[in-house]
């Protein structure tokens, strides 16, 4: 039976987090999914896929990275949403396009030149229309049609590192207005991929469990 960790310091007051419950629920039978705090340890050997979710600053942020890093290194299925994509994009930007100490305007307010910076407007309970880039997986997964993407963050990626990440491997696979860059991926790697917008959401109204989620789950099943 496939494990997935979902990475994050769970809080029913999040309405997002809430959305993450109901999502879970629609999983594909034999898929178990287990909340696992960041502050837990590092043991996640045991999980066949990683989500790393909304809700940030995380308790444990290096827990965190050391994570992503891990499933960058091992091949472990990846994927990150709006928090989540903020620190797959700390991780990628030290270990593929050389940035040395990247930071995140969240936690580290005072930086000239951070990698996650805030976004133009803040996307707190906002939708956008999210396009994907023809050719990459989350187009083959979601369609190159647009579709809308349900945010609440305020912080993405800088445009001045866009070019660095891409020159280093990372394929950038999506965008919106005020967000930018939305989505992210790694094609040589079994499945590593980050989005801003949230793909849960909606599940609590019944909605079916997003596409993007059901391809992770599917490159999580794989032997």
């Amino acid at each position: 039976m496939p494990a997935l960790a979902l990475l994050g310091d769970k809080d029913l007051g999040y309405v997002t987090h809430r959305e993450l419950d109901a999502a879970v629920a629609q999983l594909p039978a034999g898929v178990e999914a287990r909340w696992t705090p960041t502050d837990a340890g590092d043991d996640l050997e045991w999980a066949d896929g990683l989500w790393v979710l909304p809700g940030t600053p995380y308790r444990d942020t290096d827990a965190v990275l050391r994570a992503i890093g891990r499933a960058l290194d091992d091949g472990t299925p990846l994927l990150g949403t709006c928090g989540g994509f903020q620190h797959v994009v700390l991780v990628l930007a030290e270990r593929l396009a050389g940035v040395v100490a990247p930071r995140h305007a969240e936690l580290a307010p005072e930086a000239a030149d951070p990698v996650v910076a805030p976004l133009a407007c803040s996307l707190v309970g906002e939708e956008r229309e999210v396009t994907c880039v023809p050719g990459t997986r989350l187009a083959a997964i979601c369609g190159d049609a647009p579709f809308p993407g349900f945010h609440y963050c305020n912080y993405g990626l800088a445009p001045g590192y866009e070019a660095a990440l891409e020159a280093g491997g990372v394929v950038i696979s999506a965008r919106a207005p005020d967000a930018g860059v939305e989505g992210i991926e790694l094609p040589a790697h079994p499945f590593f991929v980050a989005t801003l917008f949230q793909p849960q959401v909606g599940a609590l109204a019944g909605r079916p469990l997003h596409p993007l989620i059901r391809a992770f789950c599917a490159a999580a099943t794989r032997d």
